[in-house]
């Protein structure tokens, strides 16, 4: 083909191709005819569904909605005006309108998003009739979250506006939409949220509205969030509440024989509705900037303590699964347990006679579960043979590592191996009696509230659990998931848990909880006393104590496991031990029994609480920083 008849046919080729596109553009394909985002007089408003309610088991409120009035902006339609009166009308200053603007308009110009959230319906009445001067805004109706009861901050979690990763992450998200943080909020979002409506609406050149586009055929409707029970038991956790008066800790309870959690509470806490509304930001940075009663740290879940005596039952379990000892093997102590020219002291003030298993538990023998300790590493030919295989009977509690929980926070504890001790002496050198603060529950040893409670349950049971879950129905249907309702064994044999019990009956029988019993309900348990470290300028500090009990009731077929940790509180037996049992007494029973003594018990802890134990501390802290400087 000549060159000339070739440039000819690449010409025609080429309009042809241009003229068959433009052709299914405009005739055939209506996609771009057809969506109302590309008219320039229609704006897009979102519906907002109303979300989920959120109930206690017995189908008590927790959470509830109320009415909010966000500012919407679509940047692109914005014109000129008058921004002194406008800031005026939103009570914000121009250094905060040009702020919020550059943010929206960076977002998308076309978009609609939140340009002044949570309004007042003062606000929104005065609002309402001058928003039509303002080309581009327009205030559009949503729902807050609305707290009838301050509790449970801690479990609830709380809603705010989502960040940028979420918005990069979920297409379903806009600039300025609330997502749940924490929580029970922060878990079950999908559930909760709903999902919103769409509405196209026409305005004319004046910007009013003048009706939906083309009949309404592209909006959708919200579909409302789903309403949600949880296993808590709002008048226990109500009561644990009161109980914890001027006290900083975790409390933790749990049904042995479903796994569902019953309390959940952490110390000092907040009031839910103060993280709601124009003032949430304002609150925010004080509860977050709270460095020392920590109010958002829930104790309950993350804060870790060394477990204290109430290990002491694990590792008499595990003594009785390898066989290094019977509930009738001795052990003899002289105020404590000496080794490698050292000496762990013991105040169970039994001086050269010999102690057994359930004596063991209920007077808290420092020397007889160092015995126990010792036996179980020794067993082996080597340390780091022995420290496994008690580590993994530990760990099959529960203990060292995530539980699994529905709850978006935690924290995993520490249970040592091997490893443990290879990084913390690279040289070796180190054996049973290097490791033997393990035996009582210090040492390597770290806990979480939930953990202790687990492990209590796991006890109760005689030797498994159910994951520990806050989630009782989704609308009108009980939760199955299997990883909820599927038992978890431990490495003991169940015959092995009979003794252990025993001894937790007699700590409230004739032991270190005795002053705490109750006449008509049979309850197990266990004091604790924890030490308290800290390092202030690099150097370890120790100061009170920290008060620890867990228990389980009735003896059989029990019905709730707890484990309590009052911060600074000293024994077992002076704060723990009693609020335990008023728990138990009032899920069990409904009511504090009428005795003087149960009484007299109740009002102490109502009305008594640790605030010059925790001013103590934090002066002492401050002068030992001041003086290490």
């Amino acid at each position: 083909m000549p060159r000339k008849s070739l440039l000819y046919f690449l010409i025609i080729l080429v309009g042809a191709i241009f003229i068959v596109r433009l052709l299914y553009l405009q005739v055939i394909d209506n996609t771009y005819k057809e969506n109302p985002l590309n008219n320039s007089a229609v704006t897009i408003k979102y519906a907002y569904p109303d979300r989920g309610y959120i109930y206690d088991r017995n189908g008590k409120l927790l959470v509830a909605n109320q009415s909010s009035y966000d500012v919407m902006i679509i940047p692109k339609d914005v014109e000129p005006l008058d921004t002194l009166e406008f800031c005026n009308l939103l009570k914000i200053t121009k250094e905060e309108f040009i702020k919020k603007y550059i943010r929206t308009k960076n977002y998308s110009p076309r978009i609609p998003s939140i340009f002044l959230s949570q309004l007042s319906k003062e606000d929104y009445a005065y609002l309402q009739e001058k928003m039509y001067k303002y080309k581009g805004f327009y205030i559009q109706k949503r729902f807050l979250r609305k707290y009838p009861l301050n509790t449970s901050a801690n479990v609830l979690g709380y809603i705010s506006e989502v960040n940028n990763k979420t918005l990069k992450e979920n297409k379903y998200y806009k600039l300025g939409d609330l997502v749940g943080l924490m929580g029970v909020e922060k878990q079950y979002e999908n559930e909760l949220r709903g999902v919103k409506g769409v509405n196209y609406i026409k305005k004319n050149r004046f910007n009013k509205e003048i009706g939906t586009y083309k009949d309404g055929i592209y909006d959708t409707l919200p579909i409302p969030g789903k309403d949600i029970s949880l296993t808590i038991d709002l008048d226990l956790q109500l009561y644990t509440e009161k109980l914890l008066y001027n006290k900083r800790g975790g409390i933790v309870a749990i049904e042995p024989s479903t796994g569902e959690i019953l309390t959940l509470v952490s110390t000092p806490g907040y009031n839910p509705n103060m993280l709601v509304g124009r003032d949430r930001s304002k609150n925010s940075v004080l509860l977050f900037n709270d460095t020392i009663t920590k109010p958002m740290l829930d104790k309950s879940l993350q804060a870790q303590y060394p477990p204290g005596s109430p290990f002491k039952l694990i590792n008499a379990l595990i003594g009785l699964q390898e066989n290094v000892i019977t509930p009738e093997t001795p052990f003899y102590c002289y105020h404590g347990y000496k080794y490698g020219g050292r000496k762990m002291a013991c105040h169970c003030g039994i001086v050269g006679s010999p102690i057994r298993m359930n004596v063991g538990i209920y007077r808290s023998c420092n020397s007889y579960f160092s015995n126990v300790y010792r036996r179980t590493i020794e067993k082996y030919d080597t340390p780091t043979e022995g420290m496994n295989v008690w580590s993994n009977h530990v760990k099959s509690f529960g203990l060292g590592n995530y539980l699994g929980y529905d709850l978006p926070s935690g924290q995993k504890g520490l249970i040592p191996d091997s490893n443990t001790y290879k990084r913390i002496y690279p040289n070796g050198g180190w054996r049973a009696i290097t490791t033997i603060s393990n035996a009582i529950g210090q040492g390597e040893v770290l806990t979480t509230p939930i953990q202790l409670a687990n492990m209590t349950a796991a006890i109760a049971n005689r030797g498994f659990y159910y994951t520990p879950h806050i989630l009782k129905k989704i609308g009108d249907s009980t939760v199955t998931n299997e990883k909820y309702t599927k038992p978890k064994y431990t490495s003991i044999d169940a015959k092995y848990f009979e003794p252990v019990i025993e001894g937790m009956f007699d700590v409230f029988e004739i032991g270190t909880a005795r002053f705490s019993k109750i006449d008509n309900i049979e309850i197990c348990g266990k004091t604790g006393t924890s030490e308290n470290f800290k390092r202030i300028n690099g150097k370890k500090v120790q100061f009170t104590d920290h008060s620890i009990f867990v228990a389980f009731a009735p003896k059989d077929n029990p019905k709730i496991a707890i484990a309590v940790f009052i911060e600074n509180g000293y024994w077992g037996s002076r704060w723990a031990a009693p609020i335990a049992s008023l728990m138990i007494e009032k899920y069990i029973n409904g009511s504090i029994g009428s005795s003087i003594q149960r009484q007299n018990i109740e009002q102490k802890m109502l009305t008594q609480g640790l605030e010059e134990e925790y001013k103590k501390q934090l002066d002492s802290e401050n002068y030992i920083a001041k003086k290490e400087k």
